[in-house]
């Protein structure tokens, strides 16, 4: 039988990284171009490389993601996650090619204090949020058939999560202040891979909320990686307002995947599993 051939956008981040290490071990066939080859801002280059690749899925792991320079670079922000997710949905409706795309918690402002359903009302309170957003409605509205799903404090095998700057901060510091009233559901790259491939077989289509089940803070992340880690730092609870950046965040962003992990064959462990995974 013929394997199908996924293609990632974005194949050099965290995610997309962990989607080349899975998709390597034979389920697939995994087409992983680097982004001087396959940048998605550049539309013809895009539908190029599409068009001679021929793939069945793409699953798009890009994103400009820099929550605060986002908000001096809204250009950038929404070229990336609206208009190059805009132009990779209309690819995939004219070749019938899947598509698989990423969104986020922080299409929310977090004043529900309670997990957020699929059908809730986003209000995203930054540049980020607003263009993770227009580019999630975009690719539902132009393919009916797609996949989103919207993630939450994404972490592993990478340098741009919190874990890893955690570390960081750790190795300088021995008292460290942590927010505790930033609250969401902290997820594995490798529960998410999973997840998505399991969806894909299933052959959901239309938008899910995927992450960890549970919820922590900032400050509960933090204590529990440090301490499976080995380490001794002092953690001390702090509230967001204690960091001055400029992008406001949702205090709650927690989403519920009650939706998703209703499907049978699907798992979606508990946040801490997660660490542990890393780990």
């Amino acid at each position: 039988m013929k394997k199908k051939k996924i293609l990632i956008a974005g194949s050099g981040g965290q995610l997309g990284s962990e989607f080349v290490k899975r998709l390597g071990q034979g389920d697939y066939e995994c087409l992983a171009p680097g982004e001087a080859s396959f940048n998605i801002t550049d539309h013809s280059g895009t539908k190029n490389i599409i068009t001679e690749l021929k793939p069945d899925i793409i699953i798009n792991c890009a994103a400009y993601n820099a929550v605060d320079d986002a908000e001096d670079n809204a250009e950038a922000a929404f070229t990336v996650n609206r208009d190059a997710v805009i132009n990779l949905a209309e690819i995939s409706r004219e070749k019938g090619i899947s598509f698989v795309h990423y969104s986020s918690d922080y299409v929310f402002d977090g004043a529900k204090m309670d997990f957020y359903i699929e059908d809730d009302m986003p209000n995203p309170l930054g540049v980020y949020g607003k263009s993770k957003l227009e580019g999630e409605m975009a690719a539902l509205e132009i393919l009916k058939d797609c996949l989103v799903f919207r993630l939450s404090w994404v972490f592993g095998r990478g340098r741009q999560n919190f874990l890893f700057k955690l570390s960081q901060w750790a190795e300088k510091n021995r008292v460290l202040k942590v927010s505790a009233d930033e609250v969401s559901v902290p997820t594995y790259t490798g529960h998410i891979v999973e997840a998505t491939l399991a969806a894909l077989h299933k052959g959901l289509t239309g938008l899910y909320h995927m992450t960890s089940s549970g919820y922590a803070s900032r400050y509960e992340l933090a204590r529990y990686y440090l301490e499976k880690t080995g380490r001794d730092n002092l953690v001390i609870p702090v509230p967001m307002s204690s960091f001055p950046v400029k992008a406001k965040r949702p205090g709650f962003s927690a989403m519920s995947n009650m939706k998703l992990g209703g499907v049978p064959g699907i798992s979606l462990p508990r946040w801490k599993e997660g660490v542990d995974a890393l780990l």
